[in-house]
């Protein structure tokens, strides 16, 4: 989902911010001796906010292939409502505690104090949410898809734990790392490049393919997409509504059959043919005009708009009313509908 993808972005940049600030690469004077505001709200949440909205990202996954349930825009807000709460409440209730509990400024030395406390309560927290996300990339392991959601899981998951554990021994076994200026680059390099890392893992071979390699990645995507399929996916007709066939546009109008897949579920087109009529038993499924001028006669408006003898399909004119605009338009002197 490229919402979820983008505030993952942004929560690495802001991340990054707070860095600076609690990794003391800059003087602790005016604006940046507020240290509360750079760690807790910046550092800490965004961190949090990081692993939160990777979270709903494979939980969307999750209530699509597993639940059999589509991810709308309400579950994507009760989703995001309930991970904002849980990350701002964390930093809330750290504002209002005392600084010498969590994190103060001490001036003689224009530095940060982090307690030890604050330290283990937050990389408790980001252990938890990342557990969380464990337990549904496991879920994810048997899903149908032909779009790599697993492995790009699993590989984001190994990113992210090797950085955790990095993260935990260095702010515990070393305290006062911020004072070694190549311990706190090093720091610093790690988050940058982890969660630049994480971002590219979802987006990267989609944005590489589309820029160097559009035509023959669409093709694939959409070949891949027809596989997944409604049928597949949800265990559902891929035709709910009876039309099933579908052709696609080339740049210059015209449709191209012979390069489409038509895939007709055995009970959608003989509804309303008195049970009997089968029009596409003939054995060349793609033979159109053979199937429809030999076959006994029947109600064409039935068939899919794609189907139909008695309509021309125009190549749509920029200001010209559509069909979706207002409806079919009359009939030309020949008998046929004109779209």
């Amino acid at each position: 989902n490229l919402t979820w993808t983008t505030l993952i972005y942004i929560s690495t940049v802001l991340w990054f911010i707070g860095n600076i600030t609690t990794n003391q690469h800059v003087s602790l004077v005016g604006v940046w001796s507020k240290c509360k505001l750079w760690v807790v709200w910046f550092r800490v949440l965004f961190t949090f906010v990081f692993g939160s909205m990777t979270i709903v990202r494979f939980y969307a996954l999750d209530r699509v292939f597993n639940q059999k349930k589509p991810f709308t825009a309400r579950s994507s807000l009760i989703a995001g409502a309930i991970v904002i709460v849980a990350n701002v409440a964390f930093c809330l209730v750290n504002q209002l505690i005392s600084d010498d509990l969590t994190v103060g400024y001490i001036p003689m030395i224009e530095a940060c104090n982090i307690t030890m406390a604050f330290r283990i309560a937050a990389v408790s927290f980001q252990w938890v949410l990342w557990t969380a996300c464990g337990f549904l990339i496991f879920r994810l392991r048997n899903i149908q898809s032909s779009f790599n959601e697993f492995y790009e899981s699993i590989a984001i998951f190994a990113v992210v734990i090797a950085l955790l554990t990095e993260t935990t021994v260095t702010n515990l076994r070393y305290e006062y790392f911020v004072f070694e200026k190549k311990r706190r680059i090093e720091k610093t390099v790690v988050d940058t490049v982890a969660g630049v890392l994480v971002v590219w893992l979802f987006v990267g071979y989609p944005i590489f393919m589309s820029i160097f390699n559009r035509r023959e990645y669409e093709q694939r995507w959409l070949e891949k997409l027809a596989k997944d399929g409604p049928s597949n996916t949800y265990n559902a007709s891929s035709n709910p509504n009876g039309t099933t066939a579908y052709a696609k546009m080339h740049d210059h109008g015209d449709s191209a059959f012979n390069n489409s897949q038509l895939n007709f579920d055995s009970n959608d087109m003989h509804t309303g043919y008195m049970g009997t009529h089968r029009p596409f038993d003939d054995p060349d499924p793609l033979n159109i005009e053979s199937t429809l001028n030999t076959q006994a006669p029947f109600n064409d408006n039935l068939l899919p708009i794609a189907l139909r003898n008695n309509m021309h399909i125009h190549k749509p004119v920029l200001n010209t009313p559509t069909m979706f605009h207002s409806g079919y338009s009359d009939t030309s002197p020949d008998g046929r509908h004109v779209l």
